[in-house]
């Protein structure tokens, strides 16, 4: 039996600008549905044949039903109510990559694409080859290393700018983007103590409060929430690959105190960091 669904998870989060989290393709059955739901982060699906339909509510609440076919894509923005299923007589095929970073909005604004204008149309329905060779090099490569993947990724934005009906200009540079860099790269540097947001506000000499808004705007989550993946990132490293003790991995991530380590490891992986650690260890040279 022909196999009618792919899926994958990136394993790699460490780029900031731009990352992928998970890509699939997928004939669909008919009535196949998704929803209602919402989503952590940006999911853009690319219709390769059929017909089907987006119910998503736009920034006023309201709901809004829309009739798609081959050669379009749809947008789920993160934390927006949305429901998606194929045509009863002629369901989708269509393929997806869920994605996220400090330069995902930018992209979707010169693509025409936001919370309230979520259907990709092409300029030309030739171009729609090109967008699916670039959405299918991601989704059929899952064993290509982060870069290939990233960088199809950019590839696949590319395209999608350059073919789209409603593509705009780049956004000229803005002096909130020089914060974000500033806030990344004081954590990057001083990760490792016990850094609060009201450090990293003073830093970059800004109130905490307007440093906390502009970076939600600008990467989609919080200051707070971004330290703390950051840290347990690094944690997982040292994890995987050091002998270091639950406790001292902790401190060199900023925790001085281990059950406060664990407890925040448990709330951003799901468990504890010691079974982390077992599922994880990477296998003895031969």
């Amino acid at each position: 039996m022909e196999k009618n669904f792919k899926f994958g998870i990136f394993q790699n989060d460490k780029n900031i600008d731009l990352t992928i989290f998970q890509y699939g393709w997928e004939q669909c059955v008919p009535l196949h549905s998704y929803g209602p739901a919402k989503r952590n982060h940006y999911l853009f699906h690319y219709i390769f044949s059929g017909k089907g339909y987006l119910s998503s509510n736009d920034s006023s609440g309201v709901t809004h039903l829309h009739r798609l076919e081959a050669c379009q894509g749809f947008l789920i923005c993160p934390g927006q109510v949305n429901t998606y299923y194929a045509d009863e007589h002629l369901p989708w095929e269509y393929a997806w990559v869920e994605f996220d970073g400090m330069k995902a909005l930018e992209f979707l604004e010169m693509m025409g694409l936001s919370y309230d204008k979520p259907v990709y149309t092409p300029k030309k329905r030739e171009y729609a080859a090109l967008i699916r060779n670039e959405l299918m090099d991601i989704v059929d490569n899952p064993g290509k290393s982060p870069i290939y993947q990233i960088g199809h990724l950019y590839l696949l934005f590319d395209c999608l700018i350059r073919c789209s009906s409603t593509a705009k200009s780049a956004p000229a540079g803005r002096m909130k983007d020089f914060y974000i860099k500033e806030a990344i790269s004081f954590i990057e540097q001083n990760y490792s103590r016990p850094i609060t947001v009201e450090d990293i506000a003073a830093f970059c000499n800004l109130n905490r409060n307007y440093l906390g808004k502009v970076f939600r705007e600008g990467t989609n989550q919080t200051l707070q929430h971004f330290l703390m993946y950051y840290r347990m990132n690094r944690a997982s490293e040292l994890l995987k690959f050091s002998d270091m003790s639950v406790g001292e991995v902790g401190r060199m991530c900023g925790y001085p105190n281990q059950l406060h380590f664990s407890r925040a490891y448990k709330t951003i992986f799901g468990i504890s960091p010691n079974h982390w650690r077992e599922q994880n260890r990477p296998l003895p040279r031969a």
